[in-house]
């Protein structure tokens, strides 16, 4: 029996590590092709380590493009992804609350209407999105990126709602015994206790907006305000020498904050998802 479950925990393992091993190698194949000759990249591809450890390609990525620095573009990134990020921690707890522990007349209809609007497929709404944002003028200026998620974003505010309802009720209410009004039971009862989601939706939001390529695409036209997705993409010419080198060694650095983020916060992303709704 022991031997029979020894041979089935080494199993386990080594399908545990192949699959880490699968999941791993496209970041593998990038750090190796960030450090090999361009012409290299794709002869040498399926090699691993380079041959000649080219470190310079960072320094040559760095450099960018038209005059413009990649420190320019990962300012950019960060600018909107900061923006977005504290748009959608002081909004999205704040409307779940309202609908998770008020009434108020046609709540079901406007919930509703949230819940559509996540079932909302994006290219569904991007047309009308352009124009309207058009006529605002805010095409080629970072507000289309940022404006909406302070408006409100229906899967963290459904997630923060579930969360609020495992809370127990009895909480609010001793707080209104003791004279609070609604927005302090919010700030002194309910945001301590949802810390947990609320940081979920923090690294999440950061993941997203970070990865955002197309909506970049879309509304920044000037190459000073582009953010690293859209820059990356113009290493890419084919009707010219493309640096594949200075491409994926810019490619790495920017995999490098939100690995690091998932790596300092992923006990808070456990947290918040495995204490999510567990009353609904």
């Amino acid at each position: 029996m022991k031997r029979k479950k020894r041979i089935g925990s080494i199993a386990f393992h080594v399908v545990c590590i192949l699959f880490a091993v699968t999941s791993l190698y496209p970041i593998l194949w990038l750090i190796s092709s960030s450090l090999k000759e361009s012409s290299q990249v794709f002869v040498d591809a399926a090699n691993l380590i380079p041959k000649d450890f080219k470190i310079e390609n960072y320094a040559n990525g760095w450099k960018g493009f038209g005059g413009i620095s990649f420190s320019r573009f990962f300012l950019n990134t960060f600018w909107v992804v900061i923006l977005s990020v504290l748009g959608t921690v002081i909004v999205c707890p704040f409307v779940a609350y309202g609908f998770a522990r008020m009434n108020f007349k046609f709540k079901r209809f406007w919930f509703l209407t949230v819940m559509l609007s996540l079932m909302l497929p994006a290219q569904v709404v991007m047309v009308p999105q352009y124009i309207m944002f058009n006529k605002f003028g805010w095409v080629n200026t970072y507000l289309p990126l940022i404006i909406p998620l302070w408006f409100g974003n229906a899967f963290f505010i459904f997630q923060h709602m579930q969360f609020i309802r495992s809370i127990p009720g009895e909480l609010d209410e001793a707080a209104y015994l003791d004279g609070a009004g609604s927005f302090m039971v919010y700030r002194k009862v309910i945001l301590p206790l949802i810390k947990p989601s609320i940081a979920t939706s923090v690294i999440f939001q950061f993941y997203w907006k970070w990865d955002d390529f197309f909506g970049s695409l879309i509304y920044l036209s000037s190459p000073s305000k582009y953010t690293v997705s859209v820059a990356l993409r113009l290493f890419s010419d084919p009707t010219s020498m493309t640096d594949w080198g200075a491409m994926f060694a810019m490619g790495v650095l920017t995999l490098a904050p939100p690995v690091l983020l998932f790596f300092c916060f992923q006990k808070n992303i456990v947290e918040g998802i495995s204490t999510n709704g567990l009353k609904g």
